[in-house]
């Protein structure tokens, strides 16, 4: 049996080890914020003689024309913000549909962890392979659909818009194709995680209410784990977002400003990858100031998500 001394020193000793442990935490959240800080303050200094010489019209100027030395990065920005909703649309229901069959006993297991491999093997393919995936398959495709989508739809005016020719390969429809494919993964592991860790407790409560299966996984299973959801939801745009080398390679990079899908746009990281390269002088400056709206761009989004989370942790917490 121990004495209480020697009790007395382990307890020491393990409180010892925790202040540690809490000290090295909290030097560890500091710097990440400290990185991040000095990320903000340096891109803010290259990016000063722009803000001074542009102002706020560098936001709503709609032409990037270096030679003359105007620049304008809203259609950038529409392109980053359309690429990106328009691949979760994609990508979120499927995502979410294959995490569903994922958690649940609709497969054999050996099917299952077969295609949880072979997604979760996307995420590993290499930007540059989904780009060039994208101009030898997704663009021939593109354009199939583009030249019959404007013989459908030129008696609609608002699809006619849309979809206004011609049907260029390199299309913001065909960039948000494979943006959708590359943040597939992301949703779909991280809401099968999600829909996992629902107590099982819950389906037998809703099975015993006499819910059908899809009752409960409606009515239960999804609203338990919704916080999840939006979770895999708010990194995959932010990913989406921040996405270069395929969208560089599909997108078109237009500086010009069109509400066509079937049209060539540009993303503001597409533009940095395309010109940074040869950029000097005020185009420089122009650039980093292209970098410092697509990170506000993405903490807002982050911002923004978060907000939703918490609202939605609020929602369900009464469910759980």
């Amino acid at each position: 049996m121990e004495t209480p001394a020697i009790q007395q020193g382990g307890i020491k000793e393990f409180r010892k080890g925790t202040d540690f442990f809490r000290i090295l935490c909290w030097v560890a959240s500091a710097a990440t914020v400290a990185t991040l800080a000095w990320i903000l303050v340096e891109i803010t200094r290259q990016a000063w003689p722009a803000i001074e010489k542009f102002g706020f019209g560098f936001v709503t100027g709609a032409r990037w024309l270096p030679n003359r030395e105007v620049f304008g990065v809203l259609p950038f920005l529409v392109g980053t913000a359309t690429s990106s909703l328009i691949a979760l649309v994609f990508a979120l229901p499927l995502g979410l549909a294959v995490a569903i069959f994922l958690s649940e006993d609709f497969l054999p297991l050996p099917v299952r962890q077969v295609v949880r491999f072979t997604v979760e093997m996307l995420a590993a393919i290499p930007s540059v392979v989904y780009g060039l995936w994208g101009i030898f398959v997704v663009i021939p495709l593109v354009q199939q659909f583009g030249s019959w989508a404007m013989v459908a739809c030129k008696d609609i005016p608002v699809l006619k818009e849309i979809f206004a020719g011609p049907a260029y390969g390199n299309s913001l429809l065909t960039a948000s194709l494979v943006l959708a494919l590359m943040i597939l993964p992301t949703i779909t592991a991280i809401s099968r995680t999600a829909l996992v860790a629902v107590p099982g407790t819950l389906r037998e409560g809703a099975y015993a209410l006499g819910s059908t299966r899809w009752e409960a996984i409606l009515g239960v299973i999804l609203p338990t784990a919704a916080p999840g959801i939006v979770a895999a939801t708010i990194l995959a745009l932010g990913r989406a977002m921040g996405e270069t080398m395929a969208i560089a390679m599909l997108i078109g990079n237009s500086s010009r400003l069109s509400w066509s899908l079937l049209s060539p746009a540009g993303t503001l990281a597409g533009l940095l990858a395309n010109q940074f390269g040869e950029a000097e002088g005020l185009q420089m400056n122009s650039l980093m100031l292209a970098a410092l709206l697509l990170v506000i761009l993405t903490l807002f989004v982050n911002m923004a998500g978060e907000a939703v989370l918490r609202y939605t942790e609020k929602q369900t917490a009464g469910i759980r």
